[in-house]
């Protein structure tokens, strides 16, 4: 693929483990693939910073820092200072991946949320949008954040599971809702009603690669050359062509994260 660099995946792990054996090498073929830019989240201090390395050596990468809900029961006294060091890289353009995960439940529900509080006050502080991990917990990500508002720091829900009404709560609050390879699944027709309720200006696309690649790669290392999927499956809901909905997300995820 050559031409335009249209496309913007706003949620990756480039990270991971699973990219130890070509990381490099993958993440230097992007430009390539059309990608105009790649978020890369961390998920603890340790990934955050491994985060803001490959974003200083990639012009067209880009670091979230922050500490998963998964990871909420290991955080320390401290870790919220560093994280503030850490947000004032300017290769930072974001706190995340926060938020809250009653799926898996690897911590318990009280030590998420407060860890959850904490991060959303200092993005508002800090004036960084959130991106936000939300998974069996819709109603009480809401309730909090309306308990929030005028201290609201913007963001993303990213990975978008949730159902349309919710979607409107949240873009009531000024969020924007983006849609990863699970909008390509044969058996995901709520995402898809979802993402038809998310005004085009308000969209944004995503891989969190290595997981959830798209139809027809389910099962594989999904990578961030693999939006194209998710930009295809959204330009076909909406009836239009995809090079237009490349252009529409990018250009989001271009004035969300202040690049």
């Amino acid at each position: 693929m050559t031409g335009e660099r249209l496309l913007f995946d706003t949620h990756s792990h480039l990270d991971d483990p699973q990219f130890d054996e070509d990381r490099e090498g993958l993440i230097q073929s992007l430009p390539g693939e059309g990608i105009h830019a790649c978020l890369t989240c961390g998920c603890d201090l340790a990934y955050s910073r491994a985060s803001i390395e490959l974003a200083r050596k990639y012009p067209f990468v880009y670091a979230a820092v922050g500490i998963h809900p998964h990871e909420a029961a290991k955080a320390r006294p401290g870790d919220l200072d560093t994280l503030s060091g850490l947000l004032l890289d300017p290769r930072v353009v974001a706190l995340g991946e926060i938020g809250l995960d009653y799926y898996y439940s690897f911590a318990p529900r009280e030590v998420q949320r407060e860890l959850l509080n904490k991060q959303l006050d200092l993005a508002f502080e800090m004036k960084k949008p959130v991106v936000l991990h939300v998974r069996e917990a819709q109603g009480e990500m809401i309730s909090l954040l309306e308990e929030r508002k005028g201290r609201l720091p913007g963001g993303v829900l990213h990975s978008y599971s949730g159902s349309a009404e919710s979607a409107r709560q949240y873009l009531e609050m000024g969020f924007f809702i983006s849609f990863s390879g699970t909008v390509t699944f044969k058996n995901a027709e709520k995402v898809r009603r979802a993402a038809l309720a998310v005004p085009l200006d308000r969209l944004l696309i995503e891989t969190d690669s290595p997981y959830l690649a798209p139809v027809p790669h389910r099962g594989k290392r999904n990578t961030p050359a693999l939006v194209r999927h998710v930009r295809d499956k959204l330009a076909e809901l909406f009836d239009m062509p995809p090079d237009d909905m490349a252009r529409i997300t990018r250009d989001n995820a271009i004035g969300l994260f202040g690049i």
